[in-house]
């Protein structure tokens, strides 16, 4: 009787293994099959820096710079923030001959570029780090 017993809990045991393991297999594929493959074609963009997961609000991870490309809470601009430290119109980057330039649209906590504040119309370079708010933004221009 409890030989048949131990080989009963035996199969069940092993059962229940394969079922963990084909599950574990189940969610890589999920995770595999949800990642964007995202192609810029020698564009540049903006990279989000924070965890998405950490920020009470939507955001997408990439950001196509095209002629221009604006920030703030209202609905109008390029990046819509539901951050309530954005102004509605907080920044926009403008290309202008293949140079890209960031100018901050007199938004009330200030836009920063590289941990500086800017008053100004500045010119963006490669690796810059854009900060608005609760958000962080990296500069990626591959011309």
């Amino acid at each position: 009787m409890y030989n048949i017993l131990a080989i009963l809990f035996k199969y069940i045991f092993i059962i229940i293994i394969y079922l963990f393991i084909f599950s574990i297999i189940r969610l890589i594929y999920l995770d595999i099959k949800g990642m964007e493959v995202i192609s810029f074609d020698d564009r540049a963009y903006l990279k989000l820096i924070n965890r998405k997961d950490s920020l009470p609000f939507k955001i997408e991870e990439y950001y196509i710079i095209d002629e221009v490309l604006s920030l703030g809470r209202h609905a109008d601009n390029h990046i819509v923030v539901k951050d309530p430290y954005i102004s509605k119109e907080h920044f926009q980057i403008v290309e202008d001959e293949n140079e890209y330039y960031l100018e901050d649209l007199d938004s009330a906590n200030g836009t920063y570029l590289n941990g500086d504040k800017i008053y100004d119309i500045v010119k963006l370079q490669d690796g810059d780090i854009i900060k608005a708010g609760q958000i962080e933004f990296l500069f990626v221009n591959r011309k």
